[in-house]
């Protein structure tokens, strides 16, 4: 299960504010992609935390409000569908990132990145945690806004263009997805750059 171990280490290096930063939506053929940066108190407790693919869509969604009613501080922001299409998906969630760490209200003196890339362009000092939605306790808060936040925008996808599915697959490239894309052709939500086989 996340801990503080790891914030803790950086606090004890000097640093005063410790967020964990993790993205969704990097796989999907269609939205934004999500990225969430969370400054938790220290050693905070927060029962269930988990990195957000363990859990279902209920716990998730649970754990969304005891996240943001405990944390310090925590922003959420999103890599656009445009940016995704002129950057590339790695760049785009590179700016996601970014936005949410520099759009904390309290301000990050220090970040753990989920994976193992450094952000292009971080104005922070950092380090990469891999699979650190299971280490760490803010990276996996952060893992369960930006999950939660994408899944909601999707159910609003599923409201607009019903006959594609979303509210189940999320965007992903399941196979009712593809086939829904070959009947009915895509939407202004797609990703046309991952649908290059398909089209």
């Amino acid at each position: 299960m996340p801990d503080f171990q790891i914030e803790n280490k950086a606090i004890q290096n000097g640093y005063k504010y410790v967020c964990g930063v993790d993205e969704a939506g990097r796989g999907p053929l269609a939205g934004p992609v999500c990225a969430a940066a969370v400054i938790l108190p220290q050693n905070c407790e927060i029962e269930g935390l988990n990195d957000s693919k363990k859990l279902s869509e209920k716990k998730r969604e649970a754990l969304y409000d005891v996240i943001i009613s405990k944390a310090l501080s925590y922003s959420v922001c999103y890599g656009t569908l445009e940016e995704i299409e002129e950057y590339n998906i790695l760049n785009a969630t590179f700016l996601a990132m970014n936005r949410a760490i520099e759009s904390l209200e309290i301000k990050a003196d220090y970040a753990l990145i989920d994976g193992n890339r450094v952000p292009k362009d971080i104005k922070i000092p950092c380090e990469t945690v891999v699979k650190g939605d299971a280490k760490s306790a803010s990276i996996a808060a952060a893992s369960i806004l930006a999950k939660v936040t994408r899944d909601r925008l999707l159910l609003q996808y599923d409201l607009d263009y019903p006959e594609y599915g979303f509210k189940n697959h999320k965007g992903y490239g399941t196979a009712a997805h593809y086939a829904a894309i070959r009947e009915y052709g895509v939407t202004p939500v797609h990703r046309l750059s991952f649908l290059k086989n398909v089209l």
